[in-house]
């Protein structure tokens, strides 16, 4: 790279002086790193488990950042204590729609929790006519 670049000063700087380039372009180049220090950006499936109210935080942490799909285990703390498990359910509820996300129950025991550019599909159950 190096030996591509002097040949092209040598070739215009032989049909130039360099008295007809401003003082900026009489330094010498800088080299650019090419690969960069910022790593891309990964979607993560992270499995949580809750056994009390604390262990939600790590997950409202994860959801915040942007890049964790959180599929939460709530069996432990629905077999000790309901109403903290509510408690729970609703901290979750109301961080996904802050953050413009979906949350969703399936099976007894799991929910999912998506930032806001995932959501979460769900059936279309029919109920009927409501004006019969």
């Amino acid at each position: 790279m190096v030996k591509l670049f002097s040949k092209f000063k040598d070739k215009f700087m032989s049909e130039y002086e360099e008295s007809d380039f401003p003082e900026e372009f009489a330094e010498d180049y800088v080299e650019l790193d090419s690969k960069g220090d910022t790593p891309k950006a990964k979607i993560i499936v992270r499995p949580f488990v809750i056994d009390d109210f604390a262990d939600v935080k790590p997950v409202l942490d994860s959801l915040r950042e942007g890049y964790t799909i959180a599929l939460i285990n709530i069996k432990p703390l629905k077999d000790t204590d309901v109403v903290e498990l509510k408690r729970a359910v609703n901290k979750l509820k109301k961080t996904c729609d802050a953050i413009d996300g979906d949350i969703a129950g399936f099976g007894e025991d799991w929910i999912v929790a998506t930032p806001g550019f995932a959501g979460v599909h769900r059936e279309n159950k029919e109920i009927g006519n409501i004006d019969e």
